[in-house]
C-alpha cells in the first residue's frame, strides 16, 4: 500500500531474471552524532554538528558535514528487475570509469548466480550518457536503455524505496 494515498502499489516485474538491471548512484554524506537538523530541528541540529568529534574543520573552524572525512560517498547500486536482487559498491566518485567498473563487477556477480544480464536501465547522468558506457555495454552484450528525463520513478531509487521485494 502507498503510505500517502492508501492505494495499492502497482509493481512491475520482468518475466526472467536478468531481463533488465536498474543502475543508479546515491550520494551520501555524514549525519552528526545525535541527528541532523532536518530530524531534530535547527537548534538541536547545530548543537549536534558542533559537538560531533573527529570531523575535519572548514575555514571557519566548523566541522564539515555532508561529506565523509572531506569527500562525498557514492553508493553505486545495481538491481535486477525480476528477482529484486541488489548489488552495491561504495566509491569516491560517480565517473563513467567507476560506473563501468561497477557494471562489470555486477555482471560477474550476477553470473555466479546463474543470472544472464540482457539490458540495463539507467538515468541520464553523465556517466551513463558517455561513449565509454555505451561501448562497455556493447562489449558485455548488454543493451543500454536510458530512462525518460526527469522520471526517477522508473529507475532503481524508486524501485528500492517504494516497492519492497518478495518475502
Amino acid at each position: 500500500m502507498d503510505r500517502a494515498t492508501g492505494e495499492p502499489v502497482r509493481r512491475y516485474e520482468h518475466l526472467h531474471p536478468g531481463d533488465l538491471l536498474h543502475v543508479d548512484v546515491k550520494k551520501l554524506g555524514n549525519i552528526p552524532d545525535g541527528g541532523g537538523w532536518r530530524y531534530v530541528g535547527r537548534a538541536r541540529g547545530e548543537k549536534n554538528r558542533a559537538a560531533t568529534p573527529g570531523k575535519p574543520r572548514n575555514t571557519h573552524h566548523n566541522p564539515k558535514m555532508g561529506t565523509c572525512f572531506g569527500h562525498t560517498v557514492f553508493v553505486h547500486t545495481v538491481l535486477d528487475g525480476h528477482s529484486r536482487i541488489a548489488y552495491a559498491e561504495i566509491h569516491d566518485d560517480e565517473t563513467a570509469a567507476t560506473a563501468i567498473a561497477v557494471l562489470r563487477n555486477a555482471v560477474a556477480w550476477f553470473d555466479t548466480r546463474d543470472l544472464t544480464v540482457r539490458r540495463v536501465l539507467s538515468d541520464n547522468g553523465s556517466a551513463y550518457r558517455s561513449h565509454a558506457w555505451r561501448d562497455a555495454c556493447t562489449e558485455l552484450g548488454i543493451t543500454a536503455k536510458p530512462t525518460r528525463p526527469y522520471r526517477p520513478q522508473t529507475n532503481s531509487e524508486g524501485v528500492i524505496t517504494f516497492v519492497p521485494g518478495p518475502a
